[in-house]
């Protein structure tokens, strides 16, 4: 099992998760009266956009009022609900950004290859790869990664020949967990003196059992790992 927190922000509610692509449904809704034309502006299946809407009122309750063709023509919109429901939608993504923005890992290293703009950088906690200015000759480099950027597993869900020059994959083990209402910041110590901030849900928090000592290995793009060469 595994969690990434590369999010999309999301509120559950027994099994229906509303997800942002739910969230852009809503909102097109709203603003052009009717599923049809909210599906068509988004490139979406009527079909498919309508049976959504199904799918989260199982879970929500009534979203959104629709009314038949008349005299008046017909049409839908959202309900109280629904509004409420956005409402928590965008209260959850500020704080995700908010904590995201200001928690950030900073791993320093010496640039050993260069393939384009990615760098690989061997770092004390390993070897790491980052978009890394290459200014043609060998530097060190400071890298910066966004908590929300980090995916965390167990090891036994990261086979060791699982790796591609995309992600990188370094082992810890779980030094803090700071749980939030919603959100919890986790972590990861890597090396000595060398720990990954990782932002999760508390839900992911419980599902894998994640507490002091927890083995895991944390997971990043490469393209998400911004460095600048350093003397």
């Amino acid at each position: 099992m595994e969690f990434s927190t590369e999010f999309d922000a999301r509120i559950g509610r027994g099994d229906v998760t509303l997800t942002e692509r739910d969230v852009a449904l809503l909102r097109a809704i709203d603003d052009h009266g009717s599923i049809n034309a909210a599906t068509a502006t988004l490139g979406r299946s009527y079909s498919r956009g309508q049976q959504r809407i199904v799918e989260l009122e199982e879970g929500f309750g009534d979203l959104v009022a629709r009314k038949r063709g008349g005299s008046g023509g017909g049409g839908s919109h959202l309900t109280d609900l629904a509004r409420e429901l956005l409402n928590r939608y965008d209260q959850l993504s500020a704080e995700f950004s908010g904590i995201a923005e200001t928690e950030e890992t900073v791993l320093s290293g010496q640039v050993v290859d260069h393939d384009g703009e990615l760098a690989t950088v061997e770092t004390a906690a390993g070897t790491v790869r980052a978009l890394v200015h290459d200014d043609g000759t060998d530097t060190g480099a400071r890298l910066t990664l966004r908590a929300d950027a980090v995916t965390l597993q167990s090891p036994s869900r990261s086979p060791e020949g699982d790796r591609t020059s995309a992600r990188n994959r370094l082992e810890g083990t779980v030094r803090t967990v700071d749980r939030g209402e919603p959100v919890a910041l986790v972590t990861v110590d890597v090396a000595d003196e060398v720990s990954l901030a990782a932002l999760v849900t508390v839900t992911s928090v419980e599902k894998l059992g994640l507490d002091r000592g927890t083995p895991v290995v944390a997971s990043f793009k490469a393209t998400a790992t911004r460095g600048v060469p350093v003397e």
